[in-house]
């Protein structure tokens, strides 16, 4: 039998490598930036909860932001990294209604692309955003699939932000025996889709489902953890 240590450290344990045991909390993302008070203001706009703005009067200040909903921050300052500004590409914001996301933002004055989805191949490569297709559609994916619909902006020194449109994850990216809500706004957009999806199982069935909150309760757990949805 082959030595099960030697296989998890090759990748060809036929079961993979098991799951990390200690939690690894994803927390910050640093942010290049040019302008510091620029940057506060543009973040401040974007709704964004201002976490810490620390200044020792001398060579250093960093500015915490966190987006709604979010359990990872951004930081930026003076001094905080090296890396050239406006170099941070890619950077993805999860939103559960993509088009009500991105009217939010231009309320707030903030240019972002029109809603777009991809054709053609999976990859769009380097320069671009992971993509489900090379080529940039008009508008939201047809089938209004999950992972399929974007749009982008930049921050005043051209870092790169994407929407991504996400309702229902690929099996096995959430924990199945737990399901949660980054806020009452993503809690209601899963009740609404439920309350679609319930209509059309009353439709099915010919009659009033009385028994509709266990029906929500399990479409929004099977929505979130990937599994297959009640019909």
């Amino acid at each position: 039998m082959a030595n099960l240590t030697q296989e998890a450290e090759t990748g060809n344990a036929a079961s993979g490598p098991s799951p990390a045991r200690a939690d690894m909390k994803f927390e910050i993302v640093v942010i290049p930036v040019a302008d510091v008070d620029r940057a506060k203001e543009f973040y401040a706009r974007l709704g964004w909860r201002l976490d810490a703005d620390y200044d020792n009067g001398k060579d250093f200040r960093v500015i915490q932001f966190t987006p709604p909903g979010s359990g990872c921050s951004v930081i930026f300052g003076r001094n905080v990294t090296g890396a050239a500004p406006g170099s941070a590409q890619g950077l993805y914001l999860i939103v559960s209604d993509i088009v009500a996301a991105r009217a939010e933002l231009v309320g707030r004055g903030v240019k972002v692309s029109e809603v777009f989805h991809g054709g053609g191949d999976v990859y769009a490569g380097p320069d671009e955003p992971f993509l489900f297709g090379r080529i940039r559609v008009s508008g939201p994916d047809p089938a209004h699939r999950s992972y399929r619909s974007f749009a982008s902006f930049s921050d005043p020194d051209g870092n790169g932000w994407v929407f991504q449109e996400i309702t229902t994850r690929l099996p096995g990216r959430i924990d199945s025996t737990a399901t949660s809500f980054a806020s009452a706004n993503d809690l209601a957009s899963a009740l609404r889709r439920a309350e679609a999806a319930h209509g059309q199982h009353e439709k099915r069935i010919g009659q009033r489902d009385t028994n509709w909150p266990d029906w929500y309760a399990a479409y929004m757990v099977a929505e979130q953890s990937g599994k297959e949805l009640p019909q």
